[in-house]
């Protein structure tokens, strides 16, 4: 039988737990907000590379809160290394995870769709 999880699925996890933590506690940059989420770490296969997905509201600033992450990818890196016990951590790069946007657009055009149809219901039932 297949194992369920890789080690690469393992420590992207426990990265994530982590750097959830460490962005909400450590980080004291003013332009990041607490409302910054890592929604998930994909780690490569030889465990050199970290591709983190964040989400946030303000997406105004996406840029801006991008680049500040981006700057302290050392510091998270440098403290993921004490609390992680691994030879060599990754490399971490943060990427916009726009998937809970698209997720609240996709279920209000599903609401949509489906108070249309009942709109088209009624109306047809009052006709006959």
């Amino acid at each position: 039988m297949a194992r369920d999880f890789t080690r690469s699925d393992r420590l992207g996890e426990l990265i994530q737990r982590e750097l959830a933590r460490l962005i909400q506690y450590e980080l004291k940059d003013p332009r990041v907000t607490t409302m910054v989420t890592v929604s998930a770490v994909k780690v490569s296969r030889d465990l050199s590379n970290a591709k983190v997905y964040v989400s946030f509201f303000d997406v105004e600033h996406k840029k801006e809160i991008l680049d500040v992450l981006k700057k302290a990818a050392g510091f998270f890196r440098s403290s993921l290394a004490q609390r992680i016990q691994i030879r060599m951590m990754p490399e971490l790069r943060f990427v916009y995870d726009d998937s809970i946007r698209e997720g609240r657009h996709l279920s209000s055009l599903i609401d949509q769709a489906l108070e249309d149809d009942r709109a088209t219901k009624d109306k047809l039932s009052k006709d006959k």
